[in-house]
């Protein structure tokens, strides 16, 4: 191979690496997934979004509610956007203002845009002001559900059966009360 060839293929894998950490917000680590999975969220309520100068924060992955899912997205100069993904109809609370096929309320403070979907709802909130409403339409009306990176994790151990405890009671030692106590 030619290192024209050569140094051509190096210059594309860079490339391509680089543009898959730059926080386009398309994929989830499997792990991330599976620990959302874990906590009770849905397969199908896991979704992720852009929003121009702030990144995912995979720790914050998690299941909401019943079977929900939520996650914090954090700007460089600490600014966060919650995301928070249900189903059911949206209830709102605050001053709330329809706004194309979400809403836009303002509550305590934050302020957040809702998404409406057909069983399930897309909310983005984050301190009023914090960014511009129309951003976080626009992040929370193109959500898309989350792609895994990497490989699954492997099955939990099965329990281990322990064999000398009891069939009945707890299995803790008896210890008669004597003076005093």
């Amino acid at each position: 191979m030619s290192s024209r060839r050569l140094l051509a293929l190096l210059a594309l894998s860079t490339l391509a690496a680089m543009s898959a950490g730059c926080g386009s917000g398309t994929a989830l680590s499997q792990a991330a997934m599976d620990q959302a999975r874990r906590q009770g969220a849905a397969p199908d309520l896991m979704y992720v979004v852009d929003l121009p100068g702030f990144e995912l924060v995979e720790q914050s992955v998690g299941g909401v509610n019943e079977e929900g899912f939520g996650a914090f997205y954090t700007a460089p100069d600490g600014r966060r956007v919650e995301m928070r993904i249900d189903r059911g109809p949206y209830k709102c609370v605050g001053t709330c203002e329809r706004d194309g096929g979400g809403w836009y309320t303002v509550n305590e403070g934050n302020q957040e845009y809702i998404a409406v979907r057909k069983d399930h709802y897309i909310r983005l909130i984050c301190p009023v002001g914090q960014v511009d409403r129309a951003v976080l339409k626009q992040a929370a009306q193109s959500a898309r559900p989350a792609v895994a990176t990497g490989s699954p994790a492997p099955a939990p151990p099965a329990p281990v059966e322990r064999g000398d405890l009891p069939s009945n009671g707890d299995g803790a030692p008896i210890q008669p009360t004597g003076p005093g106590g």
